[in-house]
């Protein structure tokens, strides 16, 4: 086994566009539960809205590359009040279920055979991202970073993504350090207690809906950049389920846990998967195959979080305080 090139191929995870969509979505869970603790698991749904809302505008519509962001940050938001409106009066396993069933609605949608000239049904849609290269503005080449040798095109993506990602990490600290920070955190402890001080509760929660759902979208776009395609089967269930793992991982209630967690699920499943491949290829195993060694990693995934549940349930930089409301 090359134990080096595996080695590298984990690390690059590290700075991989898709692991920066996953700590950018994570950490709008983070907004939802983690302060505010709303239980959203659509948020698959989120990035779908992002992902099609940005494709279709280019491609239907022709509409420039940040125009198509800006729908696809109102299809955001219209799905947020959608979701938000029946049912944050509610408990919260109520909006757990609406969402999760809000997000598979989505993704069924778009697969509709009546729909397929705009949403290009189960085959999803491609070649939306020329105005995003356009504004480039690396020279052509390749760029070697030492653990990995990047395109002008991989690096711009990159670039852009861990920028966003930045970016939105200053915004929800500074958020979070807000007096509107403080009052998500009192509802997450005690959304009865915020009530008797004269604020709207309901407000707060649709305002924390939001903006977790605009960092989902825009996780969204992010995750379809690198690809240059959008494919309803990426946004099933278990994207939401493996972004909940990136933000347990991390730490709920932090602003750098889910970032953080992203980096740990990716390289992990990256690591593992190059250890069982190459161990299948060179017969130290050959109990399994390949096909079964991809899921087989998913299970060591699985049985990690577990023991970290049990033993570090507040995640690698969360605070044990911070899970006193659970």
């Amino acid at each position: 086994m090359d134990f080096l090139n595996i080695l590298n191929g984990a690390l690059g995870e590290i700075i991989s566009p898709t692991t920066a969509a996953y700590g950018l979505a994570a950490l709008g869970l983070a907004v939802h539960f983690g302060y505010t603790g709303l239980l959203n698991f659509g948020q698959a749904g989120f990035m779908a809205m992002g992902a099609y809302g940005f494709a279709i505008s280019t491609l239907t519509f022709n509409a420039p590359f940040w125009v198509a962001v800006l729908v696809a940050l109102v299809c955001s938001v219209v799905f947020a009040f959608l979701l938000g409106i029946p049912t944050l009066r509610l408990r919260a396993d109520y909006l757990a279920i609406v969402t999760i069933a809000a997000a598979e609605i989505a993704r069924y949608v778009v697969t509709t055979n009546r729909l397929t000239d705009v949403t290009g049904s189960a085959g999803g849609l491609n070649g939306f991202t020329n105005g995003f290269y356009a504004l480039n503005p690396f020279p052509e080449g390749r760029y070697d970073l030492g653990f990995v040798a990047l395109s002008h095109r991989d690096l711009w993506v990159r670039v852009t993504a861990w920028a966003l990602v930045a970016l939105c990490c200053v915004l929800v600290l500074l958020l979070m350090r807000s007096p509107w920070g403080r009052v998500l955190k009192g509802i997450r402890e005690d959304e009865n207690a915020v009530r008797s001080l004269g604020k709207n509760v309901y407000a707060y929660k649709m305002q924390a809906l939001v903006i977790g759902g605009i960092l989902g979208t825009l996780a969204g776009i992010l995750f379809t950049l690198p690809r240059s395609s959008v494919q309803p089967a990426n946004y099933g269930t278990e994207l939401t389920f493996f972004l909940w793992t990136c933000l347990l991982l991390g730490g709920m209630a932090t602003v750098l846990g889910p970032v953080l967690g992203a980096m740990i699920f990716w390289v992990v499943l990256s690591l593992t998967q190059g250890l069982l491949y190459g161990a299948i290829e060179s017969g130290i195993i050959t109990f399994i195959t390949t096909t079964q060694a991809g899921q087989l990693r998913y299970i060591m995934v699985g049985i990690a979080l577990m023991l970290l549940m049990i033993f570090r349930p507040q995640g690698v930089l969360g605070n044990k305080r911070e899970l006193a409301f659970t």
